[in-house]
């Protein structure tokens, strides 16, 4: 039989994992739409955040719309925010559209701010 086993992870590397993770999220709070003053994490642009057990990052991520004119400069942003993040060893962003997002992907703190709640 064949087959890849599964590295075990200790808690420390949990824990580790973890605290990037958190680190991540706080630079991806950083990170605004040049159209709305709300940080891309909060208005719920990350679909999926992973990060590898050697620190690479991949987030999949939207925009609030596709014809954006500002994706570019977003998604690099991201990149840039989270290859900032100390132990972060890459990241790589991937920019789709569905599902299609809309404002109940946005934290509660995001639609208080935009006077949405």
């Amino acid at each position: 039989m064949f087959g890849f086993r599964k590295k075990k992870v200790s808690e420390t590397e949990k824990k580790d994992n973890m605290a990037l993770e958190r680190d991540i999220i706080m630079a991806l709070r950083q990170v605004y739409d040049p159209e709305i003053p709300v940080n891309v994490y909060d208005l719920g642009l990350i679909y999926e955040l992973k990060v590898d057990e050697d620190h690479n990052v991949y987030i999949q991520m939207t925009l609030t719309a596709p014809n954006c004119p500002m994706a570019d400069f977003v998604v690099d942003a991201v990149k840039a925010a989270v290859e900032d993040v100390p132990g972060v060893v890459s990241a790589k962003v991937d920019l789709v559209f569905e599902p299609v997002w809309d404002k109940s992907r946005m934290s509660e703190e995001a639609l208080i701010e935009l006077g949405l709640d």
